[in-house]
C-alpha cells in the first residue's frame, strides 16, 4: 500500500516536482516548464517520472512498513502519541531514503537534462554515474527527510484528530495530508535544495562546484543570501499539497480495502 500510494500520489504530481526542481536549480539550461515543452514536449513533463517510480515504490513501501513496526514496538515507552510519530516517522525516512538514494539521484539528473543530452535512460544515467557521484548529498537528505519525514506523520494524524470533530470521510484523509506535507516542508525545505544542488555536482558545467555541505551553505548565502535556501518552495507548495494529500488518502484507502 505504501509503494501504490507513492507511485499514485507522484505520477499525478509530476509536473509540478519537475517544476520546483527547475526552480532549485534556476542556472541550468532549458530549466522552464516552457522550454520543457518548446524542446521536447508535453510527455516530457513527466521525464525523470519512471525513474522516480521506481524509487519510489521501495522507498515508500519500506517506509511505511518500517514506521508501522517501529511506532508499535515504542508504545511501551513513549506514551506521547506525537513524540511517538515523530520518532517513528523519523527513523522510518532515514531507513527507507538509505535504501533507494542511488535512484533518488538518477531521477534528479534525468529531470534536469534536456533531450538526452546526457543519458538516454535509466540503465545508461545509472553506469555513467559512479558510486561516489550516486551517494552526494546522501548525509544532506538523512539530515532533512528524516525529520520531514517524522514530521509529515506527526502533523497527519494531529490534523486528522482536529478535522474528524467538524467532517468525516475521504475528505478528512486528503485536507489532512495536504497540511501535514506543507507543514513539514516549511521547516525542512532548505536541506531539499541543498541535497538536490550536492546531487548535481558534475552532472552540467553550469552547475556550481561545491566542496561538501558547509561549502554549499556559505556559497548559497554569499551569491543568493537568505531567500536563495527557499528558491522554489512556491512551486514546492503547489506540488506537495496533493502530493502527499493524495499519498495519505491512497495510504489510509489502500489499508482499509486489503484487510
Amino acid at each position: 500500500v505504501g509503494g501504490m500510494s507513492g507511485i499514485i500520489s507522484r505520477t499525478l504530481t509530476a509536473p509540478l516536482e519537475l517544476w520546483k526542481i527547475q526552480k532549485q536549480n534556476y542556472f541550468m539550461p532549458n530549466s522552464t516548464i516552457k522550454d520543457v515543452v518548446k524542446k521536447e514536449g508535453i510527455r516530457y513533463l513527466w521525464k525523470g517520472n519512471f525513474t522516480n517510480c521506481v524509487r519510489i515504490f521501495p522507498q515508500y513501501s519500506v517506509n511505511f512498513a518500517v514506521y508501522g513496526k517501529i511506532n508499535k514496538s515504542l508504545e511501551t515507552h513513549i506514551k506521547n502519541k506525537n513524540m511517538r510519530n515523530l520518532t517513528s516517522g523519523s527513523i522510518s525516512g532515514a531507513v527507507a531514503m538509505s535504501a533507494v538514494y542511488p535512484m533518488e539521484t538518477i531521477r534528479s539528473r534525468l529531470a534536469l537534462q534536456t533531450n538526452k543530452g546526457h543519458y538516454s535512460g535509466i540503465f545508461d544515467a545509472f553506469m555513467k554515474t559512479t558510486i561516489k557521484d550516486k551517494y552526494k548529498g546522501l548525509r544532506m537528505s538523512l539530515m532533512g527527510f528524516a525529520p520531514y519525514n517524522g514530521l509529515n506523520f506527526a502533523f497527519f494524524f494531529n490534523y486528522k484528530k482536529i478535522l474528524e470533530k467538524y467532517c468525516s470521510g475521504e475528505f478528512v484523509n486528503l485536507i489532512s495530508g495536504g497540511f501535514a506535507g506543507m507543514s513539514a516542508v516549511t521547516i525542512t525545505y532548505p536541506t531539499d535544495l541543498i541535497r538536490r544542488r550536492l546531487q548535481l555536482q558534475g552532472f552540467d558545467t553550469s552547475v556550481p562546484k561545491y566542496s561538501g555541505i558547509l561549502d554549499c551553505c556559505k556559497r548559497i548565502y554569499a551569491q543568493e543570501s537568505i531567500k536563495g535556501f527557499y528558491r522554489g518552495l512556491g512551486a514546492c507548495y503547489i506540488k506537495i499539497f496533493p502530493t502527499v494529500a493524495l499519498q495519505f488518502w491512497c495510504f489510509e484507502k489502500g489499508k482499509k480495502l486489503l484487510s
